[in-house]
């Protein structure tokens, strides 16, 4: 079994060489915190960009935190492989790997020339980490779903499982499963994906051995369509399946009470109102969705709807305890409402052990501190937090950047970090994954790696006072962005 090239990385060594940099290219208004570089491109293959890494996933349970990237992106679709990096330590030291056994990039064992959309999961039951991928031929063609397995912590994986094959174009999956000890479907893992050949009908796989075997995709019950779903299991084992429309238009939802025997119709969260970024960054209203440890789910996503003029984007989100009805859209207060930057391409992440009026709530995002920044927009991201389900936010922290979109790698819709990024909570704290670009040299034409916060984060006790209380959405707020939806706009 070919394993992936594995190789140690020290928060403070990376600390040492990394956060310097980016502090001195901050505005003196700013304040970056130390990060930790913890994916990198490892590939050389000419048909791809080098070094480039984006659209992060993590996960974490216990001590151990996995991130899943792709790395060496192409410009119309997918990477030359899935970078991984683990943690067995809360996030102190990382070791990297690549996943074998997809791509035949570098010597692969695999049969396709690239992959994409990785996510991650653990499953409690069977001990084994999951990482989700859909491969892609050299056609653009995605002609599977996979899971590739871990049975020693994360450390190596094993070549993929199928989940789904038989279509043309599979897309945007995405892996989770039931860890829920008095669950009756406890060790049901789910995998959501759309069938883009089958004009993005959403599809949903179970698997209850460890993610060996995979069973037939179900249809809703409405045979709906859409992409970008992130199942989430409830203690009493219902899943709830937050996801886009396939315009983007909308963000739907549906669930199972049988533990994937059965699927429900989709109901609608709530429509988008979605302002495109400046600067040809690829970007749009996919949700991020987490769970709290009573089972109540939050939904985020850019939405311009309190912006006047739908100028610029703020984080909005959506609540629900049973997957079928769910709360007004609210707004995370990072600015306000007047302040002219842009916020998207968010990460949620719930503190597992915390519920309700105590759930601790992470959210990473991209903002540009100016939306009408034209040619010359620099990315940062940002971190806010709430300790009580949302109803106070604590002040903003500037975490990384300024960086020029232009040091980003191009797509056919746009340069790109990623459709997505990731906030998971571990050891009581907040660590987010995100993609920052750097002037490249050695010969590269990109330098675009995985960080995260070298000591994750812990809003400050007081900071917690900003509120969206009283906030309106301006009356007929409505998208600029038209529905970018392509055969490969989401890989």
């Amino acid at each position: 079994m070919r394993r992936g090239n594995q190789w140690s990385v020290s928060a403070a060594a990376a600390l040492a060489t990394t956060a310097t940099v980016l502090v001195l290219n901050l505005p003196a208004a700013q304040a970056a915190v130390p990060v930790t570089q913890i994916i990198t491109d490892p590939f050389t293959n000419t048909t791809s960009q080098h070094k480039t890494a984006v659209e992060p996933d993590t996960f974490a349970f216990g001590s151990t935190i996995i991130a899943a990237t792709q790395v060496g992106r192409f410009n119309d679709g997918g990477g030359s492989d899935i970078g991984y990096s683990t943690s067995t330590d809360s996030g102190a030291t990382w070791t990297q790997g690549t996943l074998p056994g997809i791509t035949n990039n570098n010597g692969g064992t695999g049969s396709f020339q690239r992959v994409s959309d990785p996510s991650v999961a653990y499953d409690a039951l069977h001990n084994v980490w999951l990482i989700s991928t859909v491969p892609i031929t050299s056609a653009v063609t995605v002609t599977n779903v996979f899971v590739s397995r871990s049975t020693d912590g994360g450390l190596t994986f094993g070549n993929p499982v199928t989940v789904a094959a038989g279509s043309t174009s599979f897309d945007k999956n995405w892996t989770v499963c039931d860890n829920n000890a008095t669950s009756p479907f406890y060790g049901h893992c789910y995998t959501e994906y759309d069938d883009n050949a089958d004009g993005d009908r959403l599809k949903m796989s179970t698997s209850t051995d460890g993610g060996l075997t995979w069973g037939v995709g179900k249809n809703t019950a409405n045979n709906a369509t859409g992409l970008g779903g992130q199942p989430l299991v409830q203690p009493n084992g219902t899943v709830i399946v937050p996801a886009s429309n396939a315009s983007e238009s909308a963000i739907i939802a549906w669930r199972s009470t049988d533990g994937g025997a059965t699927w429900s119709s989709t109901v609608t969260v709530a429509a988008v109102a979605d302002h495109t970024p400046a600067g040809n960054l690829r970007s749009g209203p996919l949700p991020t969705a987490e769970i709290d440890a009573a089972g109540k789910v939050y939904v985020a996503w850019q939405d311009c709807r309190f912006r006047s003029g739908c100028k610029s984007n703020d984080i909005v989100y959506s609540t629900s305890t049973n997957g079928t009805t769910w709360t007004a859209v609210t707004r995370v207060p990072i600015d306000a409402t007047t302040s002219g930057v842009d916020h998207f391409i968010p990460g949620l992440g719930v503190d597992p052990s915390t519920s309700g009026a105590t759930a601790k709530l992470g959210l990473t995002y991209y903002f540009y501190r100016t939306a009408r920044c034209g040619t010359s927009c620099q990315l940062e991201v940002g971190y806010i937090q709430s300790n009580n389900g949302g109803s106070t936010w604590s002040t903003h922290t500037d975490v990384a950047g300024p960086f020029a979109i232009s040091l980003c790698p191009n797509t056919t819709q746009g340069r790109m970090v990623g459709d997505y990024i990731s906030t998971s909570w571990i050891s009581g704290k907040a660590i987010g994954a995100f993609a920052i670009a750097k002037t490249p040299s050695g010969g590269f034409a990109f330098d675009q790696a995985i960080y995260v916060p070298a000591t994750g984060f812990t809003a400050a006790a007081g900071s917690f006072v900003a509120t969206s209380s009283g906030d309106h959405a301006i009356p007929g707020a409505a998208s600029d962005h038209a529905n970018p939806r392509s055969p490969i706009r989401n890989r």
